[in-house]
């Protein structure tokens, strides 16, 4: 032990010691030894994490090739043929071991989708991904879907709940026998998913109806923006038909009678105007206004009398957000006289759309309006108004647990007409009520397998007259060289009102009293000019009788399918693959013409203004990656927009979002109403200029990509950008060789624009699937999707469909038993 008098000494001695200097090459030495022992550590770490990340990736890969017994999974052995691009051709002795293969194959390829795509739904995001997913979790409890679940779950007959089960115990097979070796983002967030249930998959299917269904936030933004404007003003903003529209009933209009009534008068225009034709529009990227960023579809089918083979050709490409993995899954489904092959939603059974040995189908979204905002009246004592007096709502206790942090919980009030949602609308003091059509149990209902067995148009229409979820347009066609369209999905018919606004909740004025009888929704069989086409324009005649939808899409694609479909050609399947990539745009080549009219004829236009018309005039109206014309455009029109609603909005002006935007646009440069030009500009010619100016001139583009205008390609602005949602997150993945086999193709350049080029062109949207059906040769049938088949990391099928989806290419798909067989990579067996 120390004494007292010891301890000083030993204090001076090492006061001494620390005055004495370092010397300045032993400093560095100090430094450079820290400095590398540092780098030393995090290379070794960097090296170990990426090497325990490439073990555990490599480890979840699924079998492809062998047999793999799954005990009393299946009656007896199921073959599983995957071709060169990762596709499963599964064939069976009965349906129900069939779907059990096809949920153990989904999962093998799809599994941390399949549990994400189930969370998303429940709302139980925030328990595995932490306090940032919340404000979707509430989203999702607040509408109640897995109530809604259950219940449809609870009216299914015995025959469809049996298919679920089937899929599930698939599912959970390959759940059971993969604990120790699951997908690696499952070890990535430390958590093991649960065992599958058929509510999961009802879950996976209201998902997409969510997706394609919903329309209770424009319809309060509407009202919102309705409140500040006159009439007039409202009813320009929002218009719902267009001359220009095509449903798929109606004939082909004249040209002539186009060219009278609609081409701007000679005051109003040019002789180069008049000799330019119209038609599509542009999709503004990181934009102050985004005209046209929501994602449409396309399906289009077209009689022998226009192919080269004398047969049918199908095509369809559903435009959704991109994702890795796909939201599609393609996969061939046989069994018996059920032989089906196309795309699937992984954690669903069956083929969605595709064809069968006989028939082929493709859809679109119809967008009808199946959800209104009913305003309740609440007392003080927690009641609702009724006709019948004051009602005690439901209420459902919410619990969310959050990764992280203390779990969430809060009360759901649900009236007669539902859940009341007014916490999901920012700023909303009403208690507004949500009525929604899957809140309906039978209109609920996917029948796809007997989709799948139809031989004929009578069967076709059978088997969707129950279809329920998102309302769809939906082409068809035969060998026997028959084409038709049909309408499917359940429709709300109003005591009165459109629901196009939120209305009173305490009578029954507003009341939903049945749905559009199915043989009334619009329908079309072998028309006589052979063509069919829908891109989620209006698919409702003149003369119909129900109101159907509140906002059609923009006619503008639709309009140039049936141009490009109605030229006296003899089509292929690499013409359909052409048209799928086509990025004319009819709309924006419109608004370069009204630009540089305005330009030329403005005595307020400025020097640089009138380069850009002059880099505008003449332009052909194809967006690709290298047309300037496209861009100024396209950034001109957005500050027009600007120009136009901020004097009579205010800040929410941005909130203007419409579908049929370009038809409220067009109709705004033919007429140029005084009504809309601000006081600080003589003539709509003046504002038109300005707002090419503000757009040539905006700092923002100009940091970005420079003062020459004339370098402003397209491709510069128009990207597409893909990344898995988990490792894209992840500097030091991004960072490794080659990583967009791990975190995805990342950002690219694109042609097209938006959703009114028939090439559907957002950041994050897109053709999901390219799909042609070719009735002389089914095996020449072409199927692709954005990615890849597998989301398992270092799987080949990772992103193998990138490269040929984003160089407009494709795949064939066998769909004989030869073909299957001669294609097959990898055989697996299933066995009892």
């Amino acid at each position: 032990m120390l004494s007292a008098d010891f301890c000083p000494t030993i204090e001076i001695k090492m006061a001494t010691t620390a005055r004495s200097p370092i010397p300045a090459r032993r400093k560095l030495r100090i430094a450079l030894w820290i400095i590398a022992s540092l780098l030393i550590i995090v290379i070794l770490a960097v090296v170990a994490g990426s090497y325990w990340f490439y073990r555990t990736a490599k480890a979840a890969l699924p079998q492809l090739d062998g047999s793999i017994s799954v005990a009393a999974g299946v009656t007896a052995p199921v073959l599983i043929e995957r071709d060169a691009h990762g596709v499963p051709h599964i064939t069976a002795a009965s349906v129900t071991d069939l779907l059990f293969a096809q949920g153990y194959v989904t999962a093998q390829d799809r599994l941390w989708q399949m549990d994400v795509s189930r969370r998303f739904g429940l709302g139980e995001l925030a328990e595995i991904l932490g306090p940032g997913l919340l404000k979707s979790d509430k989203r999702h409890r607040y509408l109640q879907l897995k109530l809604t679940a259950e219940r449809a779950i609870s009216v299914l007959p015995e025959r469809d709940r049996g298919f679920l089960e089937a899929y599930t115990r698939g599912v959970n097979a390959f759940i059971d026998t993969h604990r120790d070796n699951l997908p690696v983002e499952f070890r990535v967030l430390r958590y093991s998913p649960r065992p599958w249930t058929p509510l999961d998959s009802v879950i996976v299917g209201i998902n997409i109806s969510e997706s394609l269904s919903t329309s209770f936030p424009g319809e309060h933004t509407r009202e919102n923006i309705q409140a500040k404007l006159a009439p007039e003003l409202a009813a320009d903003l929002y218009p719902n038909s267009s001359w220009r529209d095509r449903p798929p009933s109606s004939l082909p209009r004249e040209q002539q009678f186009i060219q009278q009534q609609f081409i701007p008068s000679e005051e109003n225009t040019s002789p180069e105007h008049n000799e330019q034709q119209s038609l599509n529009a542009g999709d503004p990227l990181d934009s102050d206004l985004c005209d046209t960023c929501i994602a449409g579809s396309n399906n289009w089918v077209v009689s022998g009398a226009h192919t080269a083979s004398g047969k049918p050709l199908l095509s369809n490409d559903m435009h959704l957000n991109h994702s890795i993995p796909n939201v599609w899954y393609e996969v061939h489904l046989k069994s018996g006289t059920y032989d089906v092959a196309g795309v699937s939603f992984p954690g669903f059974p069956f083929v969605i759309a595709g064809h069968n040995e006989r028939i082929a189908w493709g859809m679109t979204n119809l967008g009808p309006d199946v959800q209104d905002l009913f305003i309740e009246n609440f007392n003080g004592t927690g009641e609702y108004e009724t006709p019948a007096g004051w009602r005690k709502p439901d209420l459902r206790h919410e619990v969310i647990k959050v990764k992280g942090s203390p779990d969430v919980s809060f009360d759901v009030a649900v009236t007669r007409h539902g859940p009341v949602i007014s916490d999901l609308i920012p700023g909303e003091p009403r208690k507004l009520a949500l009525q929604w059509t899957i809140y309906d149990p039978h209109a609920l209902a996917f029948d796809f397998y007997d989709l799948g067995l139809a031989k004929n148009w009578q069967e076709f229409r059978s088997a969707i007259s129950t279809f329920g979820g998102a309302t769809q347009n939906i082409v068809y066609a035969d060998v026997d060289g028959h084409i038709g369209y049909q309408a499917a999905g359940f429709i709300p018919v109003r005591a009165s009102g459109t629901g196009a606004l939120p209305v009173p909740g305490n009578d029954d004025t507003h009341e939903w009293t049945g749905y559009v009888p199915f043989d009334k929704l619009p329908s079309v069989y072998d028309p006589a000019s052979g063509v069919i086409a829908t891109a989620n324009g209006r698919v409702a005649p003149d003369e119909y009788p129900y109101l159907l939808s509140n906002e059609w899409g923009s006619p503008f694609r639709t309009e140039r399918i049936y141009k490009v479909l109605e030229t006296p050609k003899k089509f292929s399947s690499g013409d359909m693959l052409a048209l799928q990539m086509d990025d004319y745009s009819e709309f924006d080549r419109l608004c370069a013409n009204h630009f540089v009219y305005a330009i030329d004829h403005s005595k307020r236009s400025s020097p640089a203004a009138h380069k850009a018309a002059d880099l505008m005039r003449g332009w052909d109206g194809h967006t690709g990656q290298n047309s300037v014309a496209t861009t100024l455009t396209v950034l001109s029109r957005r500050k027009l927009w600007r120009m136009m609603l901020e004097p009579k909005l205010g800040a929410q002006w941005e909130d203007y979002a419409w579908f049929d935007s370009s038809v409220a646009m067009e109709k705004l440069l033919r007429l140029k109403p005084q009504r809309w030009v601000p006081p600080s500009y003589a003539s709509f010619d003046d504002l038109l200029a300005a707002a090419v100016d503000a757009a040539i001139t905006d700092p923002v583009n100009t940091s970005a990509h420079g003062k020459d205008i004339s370098q402003w390609q397209w491709g510069k602005f128009s990207r597409v950008d893909i990344e898995h949602p988990i490792v894209g997150s992840v500097p030091m993945l991004k960072s490794l060789p080659h990583s967009e086999q791990i975190v995805g193709p990342g950002d690219h350049p694109q042609s097209g624009n938006g959703s009114l080029t028939v090439k559907a062109a957002g950041k994050t949207f897109g053709a999901s699937e390219r799909m042609t059906t070719d009735f002389s040769d089914l095996d020449a049938s072409t199927l692709n999707i954005v990615v890849g088949e597998s989301g398992q990391i270092f799987s080949t099928h990772y992103d193998d469909h990138w490269p040929v989806w984003y160089e407009g290419k494709t795949f064939s798909l066998p769909f004989s038993e030869s073909s299957v067989s001669k294609a097959a990579k990898h055989k697996l067996t299933l066995t009892p």
